[in-house]
């Protein structure tokens, strides 16, 4: 049960909602933007999120798209994970999207949600780091269109007022080789030890870590040094592992030993397969 009330809202519009933040924000009431809800449920419990006022954004048409839009692949941020993988626009997204939670909660939790998340993991932004994607996000000054790699360093980083509206996919990225590994500790749900997706660009594979650090991430010198040329697989893992950000996770989850040990075979297989011959 929740300590505290809080109002709800239910725009149809971006204008709507944006103005709505601005009311509501300036009456003190602490507002939210609202799509799953899964998470304000959790952490209210836990009195570590607090709101009067919550914005539920599923009734804006543009945050529920999922199509084909000139040469990019949109994904609005309202939609279920259980959608997303429903609909398997973006394999890799879907792959990543069935790994969070169970199916129950997944039928909640929004794509959006998950990105903007506080509970660190945030799987569904994987994908997007890959695959060089934009966020559109809507806000009192307007809508704009961001490269996400730009706006995304630990966390999703929107101005006051902001919510994320859409997320664009190059579509060439959708038909690349991919895998999406995800590492538990034991039972088939619940956090992971460690999360790694791989694509298999032009240049070299690409890779993003959930569950290793306290946020997610994609490291490019991570990508050089195991796509460097020359050297065996062994001795490019523990290359890449040198460039590794910190701290590395140490919780009930596992050790930072056991993650690190995890981690290392987990990339071994994947760049086993996904180099195939070309090795």
């Amino acid at each position: 049960m929740l300590s505290f009330e809080f109002d709800y809202y239910h725009p149809t519009s971006i204008e709507e909602a944006v103005q709505l933040f601005r009311t509501l924000d300036q009456e003190r009431k602490y507002p939210l933007y609202y799509s799953g809800g899964t998470e304000i449920i959790t952490l209210g419990r836990l009195n570590l999120v607090y709101t009067n006022a919550v914005i539920d954004i599923k009734g804006i048409p543009e945050c529920n798209v999922m199509e084909n839009h000139g040469d990019s692949f949109v994904t609005g941020a309202a939609l279920s994970l259980t959608a997303i993988e429903e609909h398997n626009g973006f394999p890799l997204l879907s792959k990543a999207a069935s790994g969070v939670a169970d199916h129950t909660a997944r039928n909640k939790i929004t794509v959006g949600g998950n990105i903007c998340g506080q509970i660190f993991y945030r799987e569904a932004v994987l994908p997007y780091l890959l695959t060089d994607s934009k966020i559109v996000a809507a806000g009192m000054d307007g809508i704009r269109t961001e490269a996400l790699m730009n706006v995304f360093n630990k966390t999703l980083r929107l101005n006051r007022g902001e919510f994320l509206l859409q997320l664009q996919t190059d579509k060439h990225y959708l038909e690349l080789p991919y895998l999406c590994v995800k590492k538990r500790q034991q039972w088939d749900t619940g956090y992971p030890l460690v999360t790694i997706a791989a694509i298999k660009a032009e240049e070299g594979i690409r890779v993003a870590f959930s569950g290793v650090c306290p946020f997610p991430f994609r490291s490019r010198e991570m990508e050089k040094a195991l796509n460097a040329n020359g050297a065996s697989l062994q001795d490019r893992i523990l290359a890449s592992l040198k460039h590794l950000p910190k701290p590395v996770l140490d919780d009930v989850e596992g050790s930072s030993q056991y993650r690190l040990f995890v981690l290392k075979n987990t990339l071994f297989d994947i760049l086993e397969e996904l180099e195939g011959d070309n090795r």
